[in-house]
């Protein structure tokens, strides 16, 4: 059989596998990553983990994502996880642009997938998971960030990167991060975040969708979210640009790991370290994390060898129905990737199959 998936962990995640194998009660966060289309790529992963491989949970567990990730892990919580998928999957696929593609256009259609996924019933069901409890953040802006015009938000974007290249740190001065949360004001995510301070809001059915939505507002494409409500007021954006594959660790006295399901083996903690090789997660911040991507053999076998992405709407315009094969292709075999990884767990496999990650 062909392996389609990769495991990496992190040490004491490596020894735990390599000891005892891998069950859902190990688990006390979820992460996952912005990465627009990408997602497509580990759709069936996701179905498999949260359909099957999680659904009789007897203890809390934390999802917190970014982007398209936070909408993934929210399709997750909802009451039957595969069907949110599958629709999540149906309506991300179906978009289409014509003419004059501006920000407005983009949020517009975006805001359509939310509302087709995340009916007002199945948002009450996610506030009130009786284990999930789902975070994910978006930023709120400041200074040229904060404004609409492309050119003021290509100018902060600009300078962004340049402060990044001195310390994540710097990056509050544009960027405040905010992390939305379920389950109420009593309940605290489990998890340190590097970089910039963070405001913590809890989720309701008013500020749900705006919130999602916000998280994966892509800055200069997509129009920014403003005051979103019980949230300081402001212009939120994209949660990927501090935290694009969210890098979090668990607070020392939490026990169990984080599952972490990835389109790539490596992690890139914020927007601006794309181009940072050297900013890659890795050493300790990784200690307790368990990775689990697609091999290079999978993704030889999607249509041009690669991972659908946001580009591809560049690629194949004026073509949607070859972008549509091409993404679907990908969909469909990621189910293969679900299969795999459940097999892995289940017989025990995991143990031979971790790697170390870098």
């Amino acid at each position: 059989m062909t392996q389609l998936i990769r495991i990496l962990a992190g040490r004491t995640a490596l020894a735990h596998i390599r000891e005892h194998g891998l069950s859902p009660r190990d688990i006390r966060v979820v992460t996952g990553a912005s990465g627009a289309a990408k997602w497509l790529g580990i759709y069936g992963l996701y179905r498999a983990i949260f359909s099957q491989w999680l659904r009789d949970l007897s203890h809390p567990v934390f999802l917190y994502g970014t982007s398209i990730g936070a909408w993934a892990l929210a399709a997750g919580a909802q009451a039957d996880p595969a069907r949110a998928y599958d629709r999540l999957r149906a309506a991300y696929i179906a978009q289409v642009y014509r003419g004059n593609i501006i920000p407005e256009k983009i949020t517009a259609v975006s805001q359509g997938i939310l509302d087709s996924v995340f009916t007002p019933d199945q948002v009450s069901r996610i506030l009130t998971h009786p284990f999930f409890r789902l975070g994910f953040s978006a930023v709120r802006c400041r200074g040229p960030m904060a404004m609409e015009s492309p050119m003021a938000q290509a100018g902060g974007m600009l300078g962004g990167f340049g402060l990044n290249l001195v310390s994540q740190s710097t990056q509050g001065l544009f960027f405040k991060r905010t992390l939305f949360y379920t389950g109420g004001q009593a309940v605290q995510m489990p998890l340190c975040f590097r970089g910039p301070g963070t405001d913590e809001i809890a989720l309701d059915p008013e500020n749900f969708r705006p919130a999602l939505l916000a998280s994966g507002s892509i800055p200069v494409v997509m129009s920014g979210i403003r005051d979103i409500p019980g949230c300081p007021r402001g212009i939120y954006r994209d949660g990927g640009i501090l935290d694009y594959h969210p890098t979090v660790f668990l607070d020392a006295a939490e026990s169990g790991f984080i599952l972490y399901p990835h389109f790539y083996p490596w992690i890139v903690p914020g927007w601006f370290d794309k181009a940072l090789p050297a900013r890659r997660a890795m050493g300790q911040v990784l200690d307790r994390t368990i990775l689990v991507c697609p091999s290079k053999a999978f993704v030889q076998g999607l249509a041009y060898q690669r991972i659908p992405d946001r580009k591809d709407f560049i690629r194949f315009q004026g073509k949607d129905a070859q972008r549509f094969k091409a993404w679907d292709r990908a969909a469909h075999l990621s189910l293969e990737l679900g299969a795999q990884f459940l097999d892995a767990v289940s017989t025990g496999r995991i143990r031979d199959m971790v790697k170390g990650v870098a």
